[in-house]
Parts: C-alpha cells; sequence; structure tokens
C-alpha cells in the first residue's frame, strides 16, 4: 500500500457502535484483553466493544438478520482498530522479546514471519473502520461453529481454503464466508474470520481515535 495516499484522522463522526445496530451481537473484543498474540491490552483499547463505519455495522446486521433465521449469532473479535494497536503490534514484532503466546498463537512461526506471510500488518484495514473479524454462534448449543482453527491463530491452518480440516469444520467456514460475501464483504486468503467491507467509505483514511464508545458522543 502507497502510504503516501493515506490520511489518519481522529474525527469518528462516521462511525457507530456495532452493538446499537446488531443487538444480538457476541462480543469478545480480544486486543481489549490479555487473551491475544501479545498478552496484554493493546493501545487505543479503553472499552471491549466493537466500533464501526455506519455502512459497515448496516451490511453486518444484514447479515445477522438472515442468520438468525438459521439459529445462528455473529461473534466478533474486533472490528475498527486504532493506528496507535497497529503501532502496537509492529514495535511488539521488531523491539520485544516477548514470545510468552507463542505457543497459543503462532507455534511454528517467527514473530517477523507474522508480518512477512501477512498475518500482521504495518498498516492495517480494521484501521479505516469497515473490517472485522467475526466467527458463527449457534444459538442452540450455545457455543461457537467449529472453524478447525482458533481465532488468530497465524498458520496455515487458518487459510480459509485449507484442507487439512474436517468436512464439516470446512463447510462451517463456507458458511460464514458466503454470506459475508453476499452482503458485500470480500474475504482474504490467510485469515478464515477476516472481512472487509468490499465499497468501504473510507478507502484511503486511518483513524486513530480510541474504542469507546464515550468518545462517540463527543
Amino acid at each position: 500500500m502507497n502510504n503516501s495516499k493515506s490520511n489518519i484522522t481522529m474525527n469518528p463522526s462516521g462511525f457507530v457502535v456495532l452493538a446499537d445496530y446488531v443487538p444480538s451481537i457476541i462480543q469478545e473484543i480480544r486486543y481489549y484483553s490479555t487473551y491475544n498474540f501479545i498478552g496484554e491490552r493493546i493501545d487505543g483499547y479503553e472499552e471491549p466493544c466493537a466500533l464501526l463505519t455506519k455502512e459497515a455495522a448496516r451490511a453486518l446486521k444484514s447479515v445477522s438478520n438472515e442468520l438468525m433465521v438459521q439459529g445462528l449469532r455473529l461473534k466478533v473479535f474486533d472490528a475498527y482498530r486504532p493506528v496507535c494497536a497497529v503501532k502496537h503490534f509492529a514495535l511488539w514484532g521488531i523491539e520485544d522479546t516477548d514470545i510468552r503466546m507463542k505457543p497459543y498463537f503462532y507455534p511454528d512461526l517467527q514473530k517477523q514471519e507474522l508480518f512477512e506471510k501477512g498475518y500482521i500488518a504495518k498498516l492495517s484495514s480494521h484501521s479505516r473502520g469497515s473490517t472485522v473479524d467475526v466467527t458463527l454462534f449457534e444459538m442452540e448449543t450455545g457455543k461457537e461453529l467449529d472453524m478447525g482453527s482458533p481465532f488468530d491463530l497465524f498458520s496455515e491452518a487458518s487459510h480459509p481454503d485449507y484442507k487439512g480440516i474436517t468436512e464439516e469444520q470446512y463447510t462451517n467456514r463456507m458458511t460464514l464466508r458466503n454470506i459475508m460475501i453476499r452482503k458485500g464483504f470480500k474475504p482474504i486468503d490467510c485469515e478464515w474470520w477476516h472481512f472487509i467491507l468490499d465499497n468501504e467509505p473510507y478507502p484511503d483514511t486511518y483513524f486513530e481515535f480510541p474504542v469507546s464508545s464515550e468518545y462517540l458522543k463527543r
């Protein structure tokens, strides 16, 4: 990506709290917690809530409405991600020797390979506000659908088309992928959970305000 064509702003006027649009959404905002690939709360995450552009939230509402008929709900792990959080990732990759979460999130890779292989970006589409990390939750069982690998496992096993999983796990991935594509999102080739709104409203703008519902009310 050509950084010279992008700009950074703190203006949150085009953003909403996702739960206001999708009340049934289940939220487990990993970068607010310590259970993530770094092992600590990430810079900029002041509240465990998902924020998105209005356009992306509307599209997810449409996804959710269709899933509910099938007895499924959306679960979100991450949505809007401030630029400072991405810098936190980058500094950890370059300078920090801490690898305490390696067994859980990148058991077969070295830290620098996470950037080289595209699992972590130096400039993230999440910071443009229309990207989500999601999975499916089955209401009858009260559990996430088995996708064959957990969220943020940086491995070939997380590639959407990975064939070393069961037929049921692959079907679950395709159920999520197909409905997200149909509702206007595009997937990526290395993470089954990651989707970007195809017609995103801010394709060249990266945002720096905190993940905080209170900040949106200012």
